[in-house]
């Protein structure tokens, strides 16, 4: 069968203006619209060194910018969509600067908390902009092909859908990770939040659990255990372990959805040895179909190739107004998720010296 792994690209891609310089826009950002063919008209960080030499490597890029002014008066006059790429505390500051109107593109975390979700929310809807949130995990390449499996009922009726993440994280990779209050649930987790929302829709019920390694005590946490309830028969959960630092034998980054019809077996290979990361692989089973496991090669991969997806969407939604699923209205939700997630932590669990 025919399985997609890419949503559809504009045929005419508007320019992009790119604010911050950082090791994401190097590693999937501009790779990304390097194999998309989409244009990169100008790019501003405040460290403009970091800026000339993604230039210097990337022959998309065509101008570097001193400052954001002179970017988002490049990127207006050319009708480009204004691609943030910077720490979610700066996120407000620079959408009032953006003019108004203009497509957006907005790396996640949608803030550090729900109230600063909810101002971003509010001045994308003030200054009418088109804006969405950069959640790329649904649009990996065997994230497409598992919706299409589900939407065309292969699985039958899905009841259960699994995140296991046993790995070793380089967080020192991220400095500023370890400032931040609320790090494992806001930063990583939120991704299969995000992706089992689009898969699910909002669950009924979360619980949570999520505390720190001590391997890594200076950050708030990495290590989570997630339980979404929907109804009698459906569950999600996510369970994530980033200091197994034992080598890879029996590390695990997995996605698991099951049916009543059969089931989708993803390896995330990129949490394994990251940065560098392994080939991840897609594998689904159908009763339907009585062939067993039958695995799908894959074209590409979460990194870079979800990001072509994000910025396409957004693209098309622009030119053809058509839906976007990570529009800021409805990622919003994800940013309800993780702020529940992390209510669900403070309330904790039973106290057994209560139970007698």
């Amino acid at each position: 069968m025919d399985i997609r792994q890419q949503v559809e690209l504009p045929e005419t891609p508007l320019p992009i203006a790119i604010i911050g310089a950082g090791g994401i826009v190097k590693d999937a950002h501009l790779p990304a619209y390097t194999l998309a063919g989409f244009p990169v008209i100008g790019i501003y960080d405040k460290d403009t060194s970091k800026a000339l030499a993604l230039k210097d490597r990337f022959s998309i890029v065509e101008n570097v910018f001193e400052s954001i002014e002179a970017l988002i008066a490049h990127a207006a006059a050319h009708g480009a969509v204004f691609d943030l790429a910077i720490p979610a505390d700066g996120i407000i500051d620079v959408l009032r600067v953006i003019p108004e109107g203009s497509a957006v593109l907005i790396q996640k975390p949608m803030g550090n908390t729900l109230p600063e979700a909810q101002a971003i929310l509010n001045i994308c809807n003030e200054k009418e902009l088109k804006a969405a949130i950069n959640f790329q995990l649904r649009f990996a390449p065997y994230m497409i092909a598992a919706r299409q499996l589900m939407d065309e009922g292969l699985l039958g009726k899905v009841h259960d859908v699994e995140m296991m993440v046993c790995v070793y994280t380089p967080w020192h990779l991220w400095d500023f990770l370890f400032k931040v209050p609320r790090m494992e649930i806001l930063y990583h987790s939120i991704h299969y939040l995000d992706l089992i929302r689009d898969l699910l829709g909002m669950p009924s019920r979360i619980h949570a659990s999520t505390v720190k390694h001590p391997a890594s005590p200076g950050l708030a946490s990495s290590k989570t255990t997630m339980i979404l309830d929907y109804h009698e028969f459906l569950q999600a959960r996510i369970i994530t372990n980033h200091g197994h630092d034992f080598g890879p034998e029996h590390q695990a980054s997995y996605f698991k959805i099951e049916g009543t019809e059969g089931a989708i077996h993803i390896e995330v290979g990129l949490s394994l040895d990251y940065p560098r990361g392994k080939p991840s692989t897609f594998q689904y089973i159908s009763k339907r179909s009585n062939k067993g496991w039958q695995k799908i090669p894959l074209i590409g991969d979460w990194f870079p190739h979800a990001f072509i997806g994000t910025m396409a969407e957004l693209q098309n939604h622009v030119l053809q107004s058509k839906p976007m699923s990570h529009a800021v209205k409805t990622s919003y939700d994800t940013m309800r998720l993780v702020e529940a997630a992390y209510d669900a932590n403070r309330r904790g669990g039973i106290n057994l010296n209560e139970i007698t």
